[in-house]
């Protein structure tokens, strides 16, 4: 027993000097588990690059706290055993933080081992269990579902007024999170819901879905999936001849789904917290600077992996070292202006459950532009 107990005392202090000089060290290590092939590729791809911009210019400007970022790239592949098996270990490698993975299934899965760790993890996911679970070292990029589908339900109600709507989604944990999130929202408003319709990850064939829909007679759509998938059904809603509105969430209108569905993407509407088309000046400069490292306009998804990297940032000037715990700690208090940190694209602040607090945007593509209609405020959450 005694034994046992010594050994186990010498693990623990090896890695606590293992972190201690890891952090004394010249470079703040940031692991980037994300999504390069498979279902997420898109999603993942853009978050990746988002972060590597923001990475470079960073340490162009003399790094963090006078240390300059060091960032490890590794593919989930869409797959979320395999993004536990990351992250574990890149807390092995002594990261300081963890970017990703961005689908909400794969995240679920991972930020028990970098909250095991107390290791600061940010995603792109949007499923509402994400933060519901207590872990006080995850923080999000972009807005929970909770937060989101009001305000869609309230475009659907005041200004698409529709009666009635079609509900087609994605089965895995970021589509029914959002299709319990939208039901919830549009049941404040009276709008009924006509048709729930499942669809799977990496479906190819939507010809039976929307025939469900149109079998439905609803006023219009809610449609809520994956980028690519979302590219499938717009062509095949075109193909059916379906002429009602077309409404969903940021991933309905990416930019990949706009240059996969082409003219079908034209028309349909949706809530976005970021697009590279807002009239921002910070958000412009972004667009001009990823379009040229990369030679291809950013999705949402590069925002969010950039931004969050300037969020990172901020958090460790105000704690004034590179103390993981104090800083997510001051992550769920943070509030950063974009006159002070350009980098985080707009004014944005996170709760106690590390949920994030900004203006979004509802967009409609036209001409196969993402062009916004409205400005709607933050929440003013606490």
């Amino acid at each position: 027993m005694k034994k046992r107990f010594a050994l186990k005392l010498v693990a623990a202090c090896a890695l606590a000097m293992s972190a201690a000089a890891g952090f004394a060290q010249d470079v703040i290590k940031i692991a980037n588990i994300v999504e390069l092939s498979g279902g997420g590729a898109t999603a993942g791809t853009n978050f990746k690059n988002g972060v590597e911009l923001a990475v470079k210019e960073i340490n162009a400007s003399g790094g963090i706290l006078g240390k300059k970022i060091q960032t490890n790239t590794a593919d989930t592949q869409s797959n979320p055993g395999i993004a536990k098996g990351l992250t574990q270990k890149a807390i092995d490698d002594n990261v300081f933080a963890i970017f990703g993975p961005v689908f909400s299934g794969s995240i679920m899965v991972s930020m028990a081992e970098s909250r095991r760790a107390e290791v600061p993890n940010f995603t792109g996911g949007e499923a509402s269990s994400i933060t519901e679970q207590g872990n006080p070292y995850v923080f999000r990029t972009s807005f929970t579902q909770a937060d989101a589908m009001p305000k869609v339900a309230r475009y659907i109600s005041n200004q698409a007024k529709l009666k009635s709507i079609a509900i087609i989604y994605v089965n895995n944990d970021f589509g029914k999170g959002g299709n319990d999130a939208i039901k919830k929202a549009l049941a404040a408003t009276g709008v009924k819901v006509a048709a729930e319709i499942s669809t799977e990850p990496g479906q190819v064939d939507f010809s039976a879905a929307v025939l469900r829909a149109k079998q439905s007679n609803a006023e219009g759509l809610f449609a809520y999936s994956n980028e690519e998938e979302s590219a499938r059904l717009l062509r095949e809603l075109r193909k059916q001849g379906w002429n009602k509105p077309v409404i969903g969430e940021t991933t309905l209108t990416g930019q990949k789904v706009i240059e996969l569905a082409g003219e079908a993407a034209n028309g349909a509407v949706a809530h976005v917290g970021l697009t590279v088309d807002a009239p921002q000046p910070a958000i412009r400069a972004f667009r001009a600077k990823f379009e040229k490292e990369y030679k291809y306009v950013s999705d949402h998804n590069g925002m969010k992996g950039y931004s969050g990297i300037y969020v990172l940032k901020a958090a460790i000037e105000k704690v004034g070292k590179l103390d993981r715990k104090a800083v997510a700690a001051a992550l769920h208090t943070l509030k950063v202006k974009a006159a002070d940190q350009p980098g985080v694209l707009m004014d944005v602040s996170f709760d106690s459950k590390g949920d994030l607090d900004r203006e979004s945007f509802m967009i409609e593509v036209k001409n196969g532009k993402q062009e916004v209609v409205a400005i709607l405020p933050a929440l003013g959450k606490k």
